[in-house]
């Protein structure tokens, strides 16, 4: 597997931790003791800015390493970096204000479409080719 791949999935997971890191200091900011995930809408958008890319953590990596077995790693590299910073700009937009969340939302969402048929692209294409 290309190293181009590895790095990017390893920074997509450094991400990941990183907005677990800043879920636990909105804990502390707003007074709220785990297990709860409301009482504060400020503490609320950092929580959920985590789960939703959980949500899509499952979509994401496995595209991207499907994709990354039929065509180029670079070019697949540069799909999934595309994924890391439209989600950086979701969490950045999303736990100032809920209505800034679109654009890398956005970003993030056309990212992984990409990467969906480039799998589904790769793989017909194996088929077909025999």
């Amino acid at each position: 597997m290309s190293p181009l791949i590895v790095l990017v999935t390893i920074a997509a997971l450094l991400l990941y931790f990183y907005m677990g890191l800043r879920i636990a200091g909105a804990r502390r900011k707003h007074n709220i003791a785990a297990p709860a995930t409301t009482g504060n809408p400020d503490f609320e958008r950092v929580f959920r800015v985590q789960m939703n890319t959980l949500e899509w953590l499952p979509i994401f990596l496995p595209a991207l390493w499907i994709a990354a077995a039929y065509w180029d790693a670079r070019i697949i590299a540069a799909i999934g970096v595309v994924w890391i910073i439209g989600r950086f700009m979701y969490m950045e937009g999303y736990i100032a204000e809920a209505g800034k969340r679109s654009m890398g939302f956005l970003v993030q969402a056309l990212a992984t479409l990409a990467l969906l048929l480039a799998s589904i692209a790769g793989a017909v294409m194996a088929l077909i080719n025999g």
